[in-house]
């Protein structure tokens, strides 16, 4: 089932402009509602404040690293089930471990996709988000 155009956002934290206007135009042309972060330090004001569906992640930042963010969200009973994709330059395995064990749902390689590859990869994850939440509403009725 497609998501509703309405019902889509997504928050990007990403220190790099370019990249940021890059994404935040993809997404806003497939229907997304996009919100920004420069660098980690204001991710949860702003999951507080507008709960996006879903996290695009780099991991190196000024301020605050993604993989501080990453603790912070998977460490908070309202932000800890929100789907977090890390996209970055770190390619090494160690990294791409790190993010997954601190809960990452998965890891990208920034220079190895293209943005509707990514937009893509957003929509599933969160249709799939989407499909466990209401099975567990139908179990616990």
């Amino acid at each position: 089932m497609k998501i509703p155009r309405s019902k889509k956002s997504i928050l990007i934290v990403e220190d790099e402009p370019f990249l940021v206007e890059m994404y935040k135009t993809r997404f806003l042309q497939d229907g997304y509602k996009v919100y920004v972060a420069l660098n980690g330090t204001p991710v949860m004001g702003i999951m507080k404040k507008h709960k996006p569906n879903i996290v695009l992640l780099d991991i190196v930042m000024p301020e605050k690293n993604g993989y501080e963010v990453l603790k912070d969200l998977k460490g908070n009973k309202e932000t800890r089930k929100v789907p977090v994709l890390i996209f970055s330059n770190l390619a090494q395995d160690a990294e791409v471990k790190k993010g997954m064990a601190f809960g990452a749902d998965d890891y990208f390689v920034k220079s190895d996709y293209t943005p509707t590859q990514i937009v893509a990869k957003v929509e599933k994850m969160i249709n799939e988000s989407r499909k466990k939440g209401n099975s567990k509403k139908k179990k616990a009725k």
